[in-house]
């Protein structure tokens, strides 16, 4: 098993930054990728980033590319989300996620494919 544990969300004007936290612990050798997904009350929950966990390899939805950075810590089992020129769409549930599957394409863009979840943290942008 892999806990997952997000924080960093808050209140913030559009425009701004803010940075979310995943601290990973338990069988993490497992983890193949993580990412980054978000969710409005009512609606699908989203993919926004994701990273290879070993090599690093980056992908991001379109409406956040540019201005999400998602990054990861291998030694301190930490993953990260710069969000930067945030906007009132943005406001969701973050939730950070854990895969130990391999996946291919956009196979690796929805939410089944991955194993583990935290508990997400509130991100709310005003305009």
């Amino acid at each position: 098993q892999v806990q997952l544990v997000e924080s960093g969300g808050g209140l913030v004007q559009a425009g701004g930054s803010l940075r979310l936290s995943c601290a990973a612990s338990g069988r993490t050798f497992n983890i193949n990728a993580m990412a980054w997904f978000r969710q409005v009350l009512g609606k699908e929950r989203e993919f926004v980033a994701t990273v290879g966990w070993y090599g690093g390899l980056t992908s991001y939805a379109d409406s956040v590319k540019g201005r999400f950075t998602i990054s990861r810590d291998n030694s301190k089992t930490m993953l990260y989300l710069q969000m930067n020129v945030l906007k009132p769409e943005d406001t969701a549930v973050y939730y950070c996620a854990a895969r130990s599957k391999r996946c291919s394409g956009a196979g690796c863009y929805i939410a089944s494919a991955y194993d583990y979840w935290g508990q997400g943290t509130q991100v709310s942008v005003s305009s």
